[in-house]
């Protein structure tokens, strides 16, 4: 399966990080896209375009529960999984994220494989369940070879 990642870190070594545990999980075929803080992944954000969601927490600008919020306001995306990436290990950061902000997934930095696999492989399945269910899409409705296919029928 093949799914179009966000991942959204002001540092370009956690990113990096985030994209190589994912390849290494043998979950899926990522295609990554990449922004350094939430209001870059707000302009970067296509729910055509993007399957899964990885956001850090603490970023300039926007942060990734702010980023979270305004996506999930948005209201036509919430088939696309946002996974937490981040070092907000309490309690109460944990209910923010999934509670408040939307988040499906909470996962703490420093994480391993076996962490990305347990929470992004839920997600996931959902992302095959989405798909599997969503409708096929539309015939092109004009042009040339649509208009000959008419003619010759």
């Amino acid at each position: 399966m093949k799914l179009k990642a966000l991942v959204i870190d002001d540092s370009r070594i956690m990113r990096k990080m985030v994209m190589k545990g994912l390849d290494s999980t043998g979950l899926a075929e990522f295609e990554y896209t990449e922004a350094e803080d939430g209001q870059d992944a707000l302009d970067k954000f296509d729910p055509q375009k993007i399957d899964i969601v990885f956001a850090d927490w603490n970023m300039p600008k926007l942060s990734g529960i702010e980023f979270a919020q305004k996506v999930r306001a948005r209201g036509d995306n919430d088939h696309i999984p946002i996974i937490m990436v981040t070092s907000e290990k309490t309690m109460g950061k944990m209910e923010i994220a999934l509670d408040k902000a939307g988040a499906d997934a909470y996962i703490c930095k420093p994480f391993t494989p076996e962490d990305l696999v347990r929470h992004v492989g839920r997600c996931v399945r959902g992302i095959e369940e989405h798909q599997a269910s969503a409708p096929p899409p539309a015939k092109p409705s004009g042009g040339f070879f649509t208009k000959l296919e008419r003619w010759i029928d």
